[in-house]
């Protein structure tokens, strides 16, 4: 996996709308807070155009952060929200310029589009994090990480157990991002490479059944085999249906893996999580432990240890 420079003051950053379309009001929080960390932000004509729910047409869509990947002066796209529409872009786009001069591709969601397109045909690391959508008047843990991964502070985050948790230690690049995306990639050019990785999987406003749904496909897809580990973020506002499926998400999550020996980490900070959502590099390696507090660290060479 190449390595990316990180950012340095007076870099110029560029935000994208590859999906849902935002409004001059949405973005004016993020383009101050990253000015302020001394970033040239560049918001590119036609940002704000509209077509239903998107952000533009397809091909206006395309044509806008193809101009950005092309753009060997900017040094970061930040996409301003998720929704859906990535996918239907995806395909028209050349990433030819975009490996001869690479830059980090930023947020989360249905972003993760992007993300496992990129890792599977470009083998370069992306950015999973908050986006201007999330930032409010007041920076929070969420837009403070953003910073600080972006500018080369390397990843540190521990948080609290769950009694789901398969304790032991791996260190591998780390990939993935929304479930519900992840599961709509399956069997497509984008479907990310799991085999000897951490997966991280969170989502966002999901009937349980179909959690459930996507956890089998997932594994019948084989992209639950071999892992270096599992990282489940959040699993946030589920729904049930009137005859109730039994099971909550981490439960479901749980048994679709319990068959497997590789470390799994619950209640990770990473995710629809608001402030909590915090900024993590997919495709470098790290070192994840799973004890009684869960911690994600810089890892220098590929590891694994079920315990």
């Amino acid at each position: 996996m190449e390595k990316i420079p990180f950012l340095k003051p007076s870099d110029r950053v560029a935000l994208a709308a590859t999906a849902r379309r935002v409004s001059p009001d949405e973005m004016a929080s993020a383009i101050a807070e990253m000015q302020s960390w001394g970033l040239d932000v560049m918001v590119p004509e036609g940002l704000y155009k509209t077509d239903g729910q998107l952000a533009g047409s397809d091909v206006h869509r395309a044509a806008l952060i193809q101009h950005l990947l092309d753009d060997p002066s900017i040094r970061a796209i930040i996409c301003a929200r998720g929704g859906y529409g990535t996918v239907r872009i995806i395909d028209r786009l050349d990433f030819s310029r975009f490996r001869a001069n690479p830059k980090w591709i930023i947020g989360y969601s249905d972003v993760t589009v992007l993300h496992s397109h990129i890792h599977r045909l470009c083998g370069l690391p992306t950015l999973h994090a908050t986006m201007p959508i999330n930032f409010g008047s007041t920076p929070t843990a969420a837009t403070r990480s953003l910073h600080d991964v972006l500018f080369g502070k390397p990843e540190n985050y521990r948080w609290q157990s769950s009694t789901f948790n398969r304790e032991g230690e791996a260190c591998a690049p780390v990939v993935g991002g929304n479930l519900s995306i992840l599961y709509s990639l399956c069997g497509s050019p984008s479907q990310i490479d799991t085999h000897g990785k951490i997966l991280l999987i969170e989502d966002l406003d999901e009937y349980l059944y179909h959690i459930d749904r996507m956890m089998q496909n997932l594994r019948r897809c084989g992209m639950l085999d071999g892992l270096a580990a599992l990282i489940v973020g959040g699993l946030t506002d589920m729904h049930d249906n009137a005859t109730p499926f039994g099971r909550t998400a981490e439960q479901i999550v749980a048994e679709a893996v319990a068959d497997k020996d590789y470390p799994v980490a619950f209640n990770a900070p990473f995710g629809h999580l608001g402030a909590g959502n915090m900024a993590l590099r997919l495709g470098v390696p790290l070192h994840l432990s799973v004890s009684d507090i869960c911690s994600l660290t810089p890892g220098p060479s590929p590891l694994w240890r079920g315990e």
